[in-house]
């Protein structure tokens, strides 16, 4: 072995062990006094009195906030067990997610832990966690349409591969079933599920349903439900993101859903406020707006081949959508689709707004019929919604305007074609068939 050869060998490995002690233990965080780390580490931190023989239990926490004299710790579980003076040792490569072939067909957690029954990972990769953002001049633009089997997005408001769009909805509006119809039908290589605060009986659920699929294989779910810690929700999303960015630089097609990105940034104000950073618009600190962007852009075509397309949901506090992160999601997306909440208490399904929806690649990707057979059947549910009082209200006369009547005439029709049941799926060209023969219709004189 030659001198260089050893010192690279040395490189590494730990040769000093880094460890620090607990001094300060609340519901929410860990204060200590090491080890050396930085922000987004893992470390083990040792649980029951000091002094105790036997082996001892230990619990998982992230790296938080790195002061000179302190560092805080969130941690993964229950922090009950945790005592002062207890001991902190760094996790290496404890800022790395975990990918591989292995992972498809199958669920894990934020830590890269199955959770279906599946046993070990075999052959688990390690891969930076918070990933590399592609440089702009490396991102292809999407050119190509991503088949969802849903007629309301492929024929009004179609999405490109490698484009990022935002499903936004109150709650109670059919979010899970409209997100769960995408993945089922979707044209592409492979479908990254995330499930961020999820009930644990929906996970279960999901993934079942998916499990009995033929075509199993190319399905991944990450979940971190509800009750876990907020560095476990927040780690999902990037092991996620991980598992995502794999299957793009090996050249394929792939589906990322996270469900959602509202309570991604909910966990994230957790462990900013655990950190002490001040809290701003909402009591969201400045450590989930500097973050969104990022996994935003963590997805996308690329020049080399492959891409991410995105699907992400925000839980939107009322019906008119406006919260801090939805509007900021608003801006960095490629589009958003908006559930009604009017649309689905009358029973329709997906209740999707289609008038204040919009997808920013929609031109670029639809041909000029497409395009003139969309603007046609929108501009029509937008004439009927500009005079809806009157209309409803018995207001409107019959003959007073004619774009008005031929809006009220087609409408029956539109509803019935944007309807779908959640087990159908619509071809790619069957949907534009029938879109235009629509568009056709309203033309007639």
């Amino acid at each position: 072995m030659t001198p260089v050869s050893l010192i690279d060998r040395l490189k590494g490995h730990e040769l000093v062990e880094r460890a620090g002690y607990v001094r300060r233990v609340t519901a929410g965080h860990i204060e200590a006094t090491g080890p050396s780390c930085t922000v987004g580490d893992l470390c083990e931190v040792d649980c029951g009195p000091p002094g105790n023989s036997g082996p001892a239990r230990k619990i998982f926490a992230e790296v938080a906030a790195v002061e000179v004299d302190r560092v805080v710790l969130v941690p993964l579980d229950t922090v009950e067990a945790v005592h002062p003076d207890a001991r902190v040792l760094v996790r290496p490569q404890g800022a790395f997610g975990l990918t591989g072939p292995a992972f498809a067909g199958r669920a894990v957690d934020a830590l890269a832990r199955p959770i279906d029954g599946g046993g070990v990972i075999a052959g688990a990769l390690p891969a930076p966690l918070m990933g590399e953002v592609l440089a702009p001049m490396q991102r292809a633009e999407p050119s190509a349409i991503l088949a969802t089997g849903v007629r309301v997005i492929d024929a009004l408001m179609p999405i490109g591969r490698g484009q990022r769009i935002g499903v936004f909805a109150a709650s109670g509006v059919g979010k899970t079933s409209f997100i769960r119809q995408i993945a089922a039908q979707s044209d592409c290589d492979r479908i990254i599920l995330c499930l961020v605060g999820e009930r644990g009986r929906e996970v279960e659920s999901l993934w079942r349903e998916i499990s009995a699929r033929s075509d199993a294989y190319r399905f991944s779910c990450v979940a971190a439900t509800s009750d876990v810690s907020a560095a476990l929700r927040a780690r999902a999303v990037y092991q996620a993101l991980c598992l995502a960015e794999m299957s793009r630089n090996d050249g394929e097609h792939v589906l990322l859903i996270i469900d959602s990105v509202t309570r991604y940034a909910m966990a994230l104000r957790e462990i900013g406020l655990a950190a002490g950073a001040p809290p701003t618009l909402r009591a969201y600190t400045p450590n989930v707006f500097a973050a969104l962007p990022r996994i935003v852009e963590r997805c996308g075509g690329r020049r080399a081949g492959g891409s991410v397309t995105a699907i992400m949901t925000i839980l939107a506090e009322t019906d008119e959508v406006e919260d801090p992160i939805a509007e900021v999601m608003k801006s960095l997306l490629d589009g958003h689709i908006i559930l009604s909440r009017t649309l689905a208490e009358q029973g329709h399904f997906p209740a999707v707004d289609a008038v204040r929806s919009i997808s920013r690649q929609a031109d670029s990707l639809m041909s000029a019929e497409h395009a003139r057979s969309a603007r046609s059947v929108l501009n029509s549910l937008a004439v009927f919604e500009e005079s809806r009082v009157m209309i409803e209200s018995g207001v409107y006369r019959a003959g007073s305007k004619p774009v008005l009547d031929e809006a009220i005439a087609a409408r029956a029709s539109i509803l019935a074609f944007l309807k779908q049941p959640r087990d159908e799926a619509s071809p790619l060209e069957a949907s534009l068939w029938q879109l235009g023969q629509l568009a056709l219709k309203g033309r007639r004189p």
